[in-house]
């Protein structure tokens, strides 16, 4: 199937800001030895990162705008259209020299995201999917695993950000879903996670407090490979909302469920 124009301009910018990234993350090691560490290095190799794909995906759609981790909301003030970008998801493994680590572009039309990659140029992975075209992942149909038992299942997540109350109820979710016998892994990247579930490499994920940029390309790469996704608590958006769980279409409703057996739990206390 032959590329449109809209995704051979998303890979075009993802496959250069990963040309500057892979650079950086080469560095990342010599950096580690030093007490300051790679911190400052690593923010840089961030906006670096992000101003290649800026300035790519402006000069082919200047008339679209622009949500973007570091910058904010850019580009065009009038639009219908607008890119949502991660620079770099994942920084923190990164950081540490782990090759976990990604890059993620979405387009979102009038509210909808229409197309998505994501992009782990370590390992040369490209998951990408526009709407009613499928997922894929380089020339590879994605689709969501088959599993349909919790004790034969992988969930992923990620932990929220240190705030006592976020943390509280993180590690409720965590045990409740452990006990119903699923195995359980924290990678460090919800973009990379999504694309896992989407390549039926894990049966669903969920994680809380995220922002657009973390999920839009994930979310469209999951539905075209047949998966489900929504919001944990509500019938809210969830690349709106940021709590999240995906899955396949058989246990993406048993692990809502567990998840929401817990906030109830602590509501109702």
């Amino acid at each position: 199937m032959a590329l449109s124009p809209t995704m051979n301009v998303m890979l075009r910018a993802a496959e250069k800001a990963a040309k500057s990234l892979i650079r950086d993350f080469g560095e990342v090691e010599q950096l580690q030895v030093s007490r300051k560490g790679p911190g400052d290095f690593v923010s840089a190799a961030d906006h670096r990162s992000e101003g290649i794909i800026f300035e790519e995906l402006s000069k082919a759609r200047s008339d679209f705008g622009f949500l973007m981790e570091e910058r904010g909301k850019a580009g065009a003030k009038e639009y219908e259209s607008r890119w949502i970008v991660d620079p770099l998801d994942g920084t923190t493994n990164f950081l540490h020299g782990i090759p976990h680590w990604n890059i993620a572009i979405a387009l979102e039309e009038k509210g909808e995201i229409v197309a998505g990659i994501v992009y782990a140029p370590v390992i040369n992975e490209m998951f990408r999917a526009e709407k009613g075209q499928g997922a894929f992942m380089r020339n590879k149909r994605l689709r969501v695993s088959g599993r349909n038992v919790v004790t034969d299942s992988v969930f992923l997540t990620g932990e929220p950000r240190r705030v006592p109350d976020e943390q509280s109820i993180f590690a409720s979710e965590y045990a409740t879903v452990q006990r119903a016998g699923a195995s359980l892994r924290r990678f460090g990247s919800a973009a990379l996670d999504l694309a896992y579930v989407a390549a039926g490499r894990a049966e669903g994920f969920w994680e809380r407090h995220l922002n657009p940029w973390d999920i839009a390309a994930g979310s469209i790469i999951v539905k075209e490979a047949g998966g489900l996704l929504s919001d944990i608590d509500g019938p809210g958006n969830p690349v709106q909302t940021g709590d999240i769980v995906a899955g396949n279409t058989s246990l993406h409703d048993e692990l809502k469920k567990l998840l929401k057996s817990v906030k109830m739990g602590k509501d109702a206390a």
